[in-house]
């Protein structure tokens, strides 16, 4: 699992490429919880990620619930059709925004 970070007009874009496992997703975790500020927003781009497993989903779920806790927000791009399946069923995209492309997200967030 490789994560790139950026900041694009105040927003945090992190690049996600690779599997969303159990063994990736603590390395996720602690690289995404130190990312939020107070009222921050943050994009993750997932076109690259090919796989999520339970132990990806609660790594997303943990960065949800701080930034929410912070009055941020976070918002995901570029999901495959199996991953967005994934997230449909299982109810985690009721707490997403979710885009089709990066550039789709950071225009989303910037009018927010």
């Amino acid at each position: 699992m490789n994560i790139e970070l950026e900041e694009i007009d105040g927003i945090t874009v992190a690049t996600l490429y690779g599997e969303l496992d159990g063994r990736t997703a603590p390395i996720v975790q602690d690289r995404l919880l130190t990312l939020p500020a107070a009222g921050g927003k943050a994009l993750l781009e997932m076109s690259g990620v090919s796989y999520i497993s339970s132990a990806g989903l609660r790594a997303l779920l943990m960065l949800y619930r701080q930034m929410a806790a912070n009055d941020g927000r976070v918002a995901l791009a570029g999901l495959s059709e199996n991953i967005r399946d994934v997230m449909t069923v299982t109810g985690f995209l009721e707490f997403f925004d979710d885009y089709a492309t990066l550039e789709d997200g950071l225009a989303a967030l910037r009018a927010d």
